[in-house]
């Protein structure tokens, strides 16, 4: 039964059994004697009790339409609201999750192509610091050598103190590139590259402390790609804002179908603060591989980032 129906039928019973009352064998005289105050104003309470409750029975699955609808979390996708109610709330509700539906699978196509473009510009870019730069430098470096040998004493001090300035800032450069193209991740794998990054890291009192298991499940180069950033991140965060002199990277399976990437350190935690554009960051690449990840307060104080990444194994025949 439609929504109108079940709220006209009954609203419609009421009266008419009112007038029947009111035409037979009840009266209304003037004035208005007690009993006839008693029959009308029960009629009444009856009238409006119905109301009331057909409405809240008819209006209920809105309201939790309603609730469903505010509560919708792009970050956490795949909550879904139970069709029930009369003929037009199911459709409704039904309609309402095949929008989200829609939603959802064109922000995680908007989110990988959004993410695949930004690993395009890093790689250009780190390809054109590693060619253009990288080598206009090394040139600088090699002229201020030669020249520097060739100089007097007086001058040749100051060469070789421009010498050093340059092979620093080719070393930054080179470092830069590293992080935006992480080649040691296609060449050597995931634990090699995580290796790396724990070194490259660190930075003047902050100690990392690796907990890489040997044997891992294989991951797709876009999964390691995902945990590679994630724990890039994470440090980066712990380096520069966490005021941190201990964290720890671990890398394990868990079970069989799982594999978890925990960052944690010993700093000053996150606090209250809004998530800004690196945990927002880690979320979407998170997402798009299908991934959980928890960012708040560690066990023993500081932040704890957790990444629990499901591997995918084909069958065999």
């Amino acid at each position: 039964m439609s929504l109108f129906w079940r709220i006209f039928l009954p609203n419609a019973t009421v009266l008419a059994l009112a007038a029947l009352l009111l035409l037979g064998p009840v009266t209304v005289s003037t004035p208005v004697n007690l009993g006839e105050a008693v029959v009308i104003g029960a009629g009444a309470a009856v009238m409006l009790g119905a109301n009331a409750v057909v409405l809240r029975m008819s209006l209920a699955p809105l309201e939790r339409l309603a609730a469903a609808m505010t509560g919708v979390d792009p970050m956490h996708p795949g909550a879904r609201m139970r069709v029930t109610g009369p003929g037009e709330v199911a459709h409704l509700i039904g309609t309402f999750n095949t929008m989200v539906d829609r939603l959802e699978t064109e922000r995680a196509a908007s989110r990988a192509n959004a993410l695949s473009a930004q690993e395009g510009e890093r790689r250009r870019v780190a390809q054109e610091l590693h060619d253009e730069v990288g080598q206009t430098l090394t040139a600088v470096l090699l002229q201020l050598k030669h020249t520097a040998d060739r100089a007097e004493p007086p001058l040749r001090d100051d060469l070789r103190l421009a010498q050093e300035t340059t092979r620093t800032g080719l070393d930054e450069i080179r470092r830069i590139a590293r992080r935006l193209r992480p080649g040691v991740l296609e060449e050597l794998g995931l634990a090699s590259a995580l290796r790396a990054l724990t070194t490259e890291i660190g930075t003047p009192g902050l100690t990392v402390r690796r907990e890489l298991a040997p044997h891992l499940p294989p991951l797709d180069p876009q999964t390691e790609l995902v945990v590679y950033r994630v724990a890039q991140e994470a440090l980066t965060n712990v380096a520069r804002h966490a005021e941190a002199d201990r964290a720890v990277i671990s890398l394990r399976p868990v079970g069989a179908g799982a594999v978890e990437l925990v960052v944690v350190d010993n700093g000053r935690g996150i606090g209250s603060a809004a998530a800004g554009t690196g945990i927002s960051g880690m979320r979407e690449r998170a997402l798009l591989i299908g991934a959980e990840l928890a960012v708040g307060p560690g066990a023993a104080g500081g932040t704890e980032v957790h990444l629990r990444v499901p591997v995918h194994t084909r069958s065999t025949t």
